[in-house]
């Protein structure tokens, strides 16, 4: 992916957000940041009238990963390794997921993958609703390694 508009575009039309009522709302012209909503809806919530828990874990799924791969460049491959998901209070209206890759990260995932080695790199986001409250705090442990040249 080229432009990061054009990634806001497609994830937008993406049935699997398109249909759940995660919305794309921005993503950084230098792919350090992202804004993610939940909107809550009628045909989204669970039992209780609340988010449904793989909602609030979807709406924060792919962007540490994209976000990383295209702030390291085509020099390395980022995979998702592993997940969790704290639930902190419910959620009952929109909710939001701001991600912000530091400099300082991709300084020590570079230091670490220099010599042919993984790195292996926890990145947390926190869900939240528009008071600012948390609803939710995901990690994504990411792979990084970079690429072997032949």
């Amino acid at each position: 992916m080229s432009k990061p508009g054009r990634l806001k575009r497609l994830m937008n039309l993406w049935p699997p957000f398109l249909f759940s009522g995660i919305r794309v709302l921005a993503i950084g012209e230098d792919w350090r940041s992202a804004r993610i909503v939940l909107r809550k809806h009628w045909y989204n919530g669970n039992y209780v009238g609340t988010h449904f828990g793989g909602s609030l874990f979807a709406m924060t799924d792919p962007y540490w990963m994209i976000l990383v791969m295209e702030c390291l460049g085509r020099d390395y491959i980022v995979w998702d390794k592993a997940a969790e998901i704290e639930f902190v209070a419910p959620g009952r209206g929109d909710v939001f997921a701001d991600f912000l890759v530091e400099e300082s990260a991709l300084e020590e995932i570079r230091a670490a993958t220099a010599n042919g080695e993984k790195a292996l790199r926890w990145f947390q986001v926190d869900v939240k609703n528009a008071a600012g409250e948390t609803i939710a705090r995901v990690r994504k442990q990411l792979y990084v390694r970079r690429k072997r040249s032949d």
